[in-house]
């Protein structure tokens, strides 16, 4: 009786250690993806915008679990700072002092359970504000907290 009581224990024990080694708790170790490689992406390094107008963000995001929120951020680069992640420089123009720059951030939460996303935004571009360089930044964060971000140059006319 002793023997079969033990028999009996590990097996369930080994049944519990099965259990617990499903590919369902495996923890999420990728970076989630921007893409702006579609013909229809927007904006792309040294893309030009005017102000007064919409104009129309445009990406595709992907990742292996799921994808969480994406943020995006446009500031003046007037003292010609770098944070771009792109390989190409744009044309810039002399370094500035900014009087009246535009600002612009705003956060978007993808809908839960989603691997791919296209992400589409409209943003005005305020007619009052100052032209030059400037820096339009997207953050990509998937379920998991993992982030990536793309730095492209652009120019506002």
């Amino acid at each position: 009786m002793k023997k079969v009581k033990i028999i009996t224990a590990l097996f369930l024990s080994s049944l519990a250690f099965t259990a617990c080694s499903s590919d369902d708790n495996e923890v999420d170790k990728e970076y989630p993806v921007i893409d702006i490689s579609a013909s229809n992406a927007f904006p792309v390094q040294c893309s030009q915008m005017t102000r007064g107008q919409k104009i129309t963000f445009r990406a595709q995001f992907n990742d292996n679990a799921a994808l969480g929120s994406y943020s995006l951020d446009i500031h003046h680069n007037f003292d010609h700072h770098t944070h771009s992640t792109e390989v190409s420089d744009c044309e810039t123009a002399p370094i500035k002092k900014p009087v009246n720059p535009f600002l612009y951030i705003n956060s978007v939460t993808i809908p839960s359970g989603l691997k791919t996303y296209e992400a589409v935004q409209e943003i005005t571009i305020p007619q009052d504000i100052e032209p030059g360089d400037y820096h339009f930044m997207i953050r990509l964060t998937d379920k998991e907290g993992w982030q990536s971000i793309k730095g492209l140059s652009i120019k506002i006319l």
